[in-house]
């Protein structure tokens, strides 16, 4: 069961909830949670460290929020710099809302940008070819539940909270002899289509004969829930750590590994670019960047392909297997070679007095070549 909070007492807790209400009213529950867990920070920093500020227009940069970021920084574990991260944002929105609904104007320079570190870079996370082989038979030998739903993840790539709210009818089939999988609205609120296999249908049908067996009542879900949302996703995660322990596998394994590897295997299968970011819901390149494990081996592979065959150079003309007619018609076809092979060398140069010149010359043999059609229809 989740620890429930006693509501923060602080003289400015009013204002912050209305700010966080008007910011919050297009968003998501969780951008709500993630804005109020940030308040409830700076405001029970207020409380324990500068009781005497009681309204806004007493709130200063230095000592307030200079010295909240201090004290952000000192927490003992520290504090995950992308947390760090989040709450600066917040608070900043936060104060920034204020500033404009209150007239405060200062409110909106207490938190700089410049205050705001730069996100870590991310490092994809794939599992290894040894432990990725590794898992897929222990969960194809124990074939439970837990097996199957992490299987999966594993063909699909979709992230756990996505496979925790599967319709039962989540199977679906657009066109005659075509499958895919509904996966419903997300972490970025979007919702896609994924194209499945004969291997991924009937890990859907086994997944729906244990919800079968499961005493709980039919809620339209393909995984049953005994709470919440959060506590399936939790013994899921038991379930994984349970395995891992079980094969002795060291490494600490998390679900959203499975999501990495899929990536990386659809990427080196020669799934497109534009194709990946559809498989895993994503509206920004640079989140499906993040996702893309490009190992030595892969640098190598596109180098020599590379090498052996450089798309920057311009394809040959082919030489005419039959002799050139004569006349003006045999003149024509000498300008139309001559016309080809001048616009694939001009093409193959960087832009420059060189490239200029044959422009120039391609033009001549154009009005040539209409001078010489001309004579022909004379």
């Amino acid at each position: 069961m989740s620890r429930r909070r006693h509501p923060l007492r602080h003289p400015l807790a009013p204002a912050f909830a209305r700010a966080v209400d008007s910011l919050c009213t297009a968003l998501s529950a969780a951008s709500r949670t993630n804005y109020n867990v940030a308040v409830r920070n700076f405001l029970g920093y207020l409380a324990t460290y500068h009781p005497e500020v009681r309204s806004l227009d007493q709130l200063q940069r230095d000592p307030h929020i200079l010295g909240w970021m201090t004290h952000q920084r000192a927490q003992k574990p520290p504090l995950a710099t992308a947390t760090y991260i989040g709450h600066l944002i917040a608070v900043r929105c936060v104060l920034n809302e204020l500033a404009w609904s209150n007239q405060c104007w200062e409110l909106a320079r207490l938190i700089r940008r410049e205050d705001i570190p730069r996100t870590p870079q991310r490092l994809p996370r794939p599992l290894t070819n040894e432990q990725d082989q590794l898992l897929q038979h222990e969960f194809r030998r124990r074939n439970d539940l837990g097996g199957n739903v992490f299987l999966l993840l594993r063909h699909t790539g979709m992230r756990i909270g996505e496979c925790a709210d599967l319709s039962y009818d989540c199977l679906r089939s657009p066109t005659p002899n075509v499958w895919a999988l509904h996966v419903p609205l997300g972490k970025l609120q979007t919702e896609r289509m994924l194209p499945v296999d004969a291997f991924v249908r009937d890990l859907v049908h086994r997944l729906r004969f244990f919800r079968f067996l499961d005493p709980q009542p039919l809620d339209g879900r393909l995984l049953a829930r005994t709470s919440s949302k959060n506590a399936l996703v939790h013994q899921l995660r038991d379930y994984l750590h349970q395995v891992c322990y079980s094969l002795g596998v060291t490494t600490s394994i998390v679900p959203h590994q499975f999501r990495h590897t899929y990536a990386s295997e659809m990427l080196r299968s020669g799934v497109s670019f534009p194709v990946l970011m559809k498989l895993l819901g994503h509206v920004n390149p640079e989140m499906t960047m993040r996702y893309v494990d490009v190992s030595l081996t892969d640098l190598e592979r596109e180098f020599q392909r590379a090498r052996l065959q450089p798309r920057h150079l311009a394809p040959q003309p082919k030489t005419p297997s039959l002799p050139l007619h004569t006349g003006l018609e045999g003149v024509i076809e000498a300008l139309l070679a001559a016309q080809h092979v001048l616009e694939m060398f001009r093409r193959s140069l960087p832009k420059g007095v060189r490239r200029s010149c044959l422009d120039r010359l391609a033009n001549r043999l154009t009005k040539m070549l209409g001078k010489t059609r001309k004579l022909q229809n004379d």
